[in-house]
């Protein structure tokens, strides 16, 4: 992995450490807004392992990332997509949060295959073309099962889906989703102790 990437990471890494130090000595309190908009939330270095190996496994793929937030599942996507030929396209609702991912995209010198889109996240994917390869699902738990039918459309034979927070914090919204990604004509899914737990689909119709 170029260092470029490496150095963009281990600086995720350093921030998320951080917060936990700070989430051990003082946890916020109920009621104390929006706290979980300011801090990283993200997939973790094994689940991102995990999606760098899955991208680099297919040939220039068209990537989706539906929940961007500060970046750090869109580095290693990127980075494999990069090896791969293939492109990032990631959906954020909030600026301040994208502002963030594509400085780190560019210091990782990857900004040149992630398209960054800002808005509602089914708006957005209603507006993109068909032909995706590889979708990640990473955004508020309720959004999951609607995201999931704007894109299932739009996907490629052979195309993987990756849910994320499956396990934890889990909850209905995304049991829901369990049970509509496998109820999908063509789709064979599993769920997988990794990170926060991992759903993963592959669509193959017949």
């Amino acid at each position: 992995m170029d260092e470029k990437v490496m150095a963009v990471l281990d600086a995720y890494h350093e921030r998320m450490r951080e917060e936990d130090r700070r989430w051990r000595e003082a946890p916020p309190k109920e009621g104390s807004g929006d706290w979980r908009d300011q801090v990283l939330l993200s997939v973790g270095p094994e689940t991102g392992k995990l999606l760098n190996i899955l991208v680099r496994s297919l040939k220039a793929p068209n990537i989706l990332e539906i929940g961007t937030s500060y970046g750090y599942s869109g580095i290693w996507l990127a980075e494999a997509a990069q090896a791969a030929g293939g492109r990032v396209t990631t959906l954020e609702l909030q600026d301040y949060k994208t502002a963030y991912a594509r400085d780190m995209a560019a210091k990782a010198g990857l900004a040149g295959c992630i398209d960054f889109q800002v808005g509602d996240a089914l708006q957005l994917i209603a507006h993109l073309p068909s032909g995706l390869d590889f979708v990640l699902v990473d955004l508020w738990k309720d959004l999951y099962e609607p995201c999931l039918e704007a894109f299932y459309p739009k996907l490629n034979p052979g195309a993987i889906i990756v849910a994320d927070n499956m396990l934890y914090p889990g909850g209905d919204a995304v049991k829901r989703y369990g049970r509509a990604v496998r109820a999908k004509p063509g789709m064979t899914s599993v769920l997988l102790p990794v990170g926060s737990g991992l759903e993963i689909s592959r669509f193959e119709p017949a």
